[in-house]
């Protein structure tokens, strides 16, 4: 399940946070965390309509800005 969200990201940049996270604990997952995969694939469906296009005859830029605070992350 990991490695096709791991697959969507590419398109779908809203979910690679969430990805990320339960993809840490592929080895050793826990109930927690397959529920968390779930949620995952449900926000997936409901928003089926976003997404980014890819034009392959056009020359496209992608900027993206993040504003992230790991220093207070639990999960290190």
């Amino acid at each position: 399940m990991i490695g096709s969200l791991l697959y969507l990201t590419s398109t779908r940049p809203d979910n690679m946070h969430a990805v990320g996270i339960v993809g840490r604990f592929q080895a050793n997952p826990k109930e927690s965390h397959l529920q968390a995969v779930k949620i995952i694939f449900k926000y997936l469906q409901g928003t089926q309509q976003f997404g980014l296009w890819y034009p392959k005859d056009t020359y496209l830029t992608l900027h993206t800005y993040i504003d992230a605070d790991w220093v207070g992350n639990v999960d290190d």
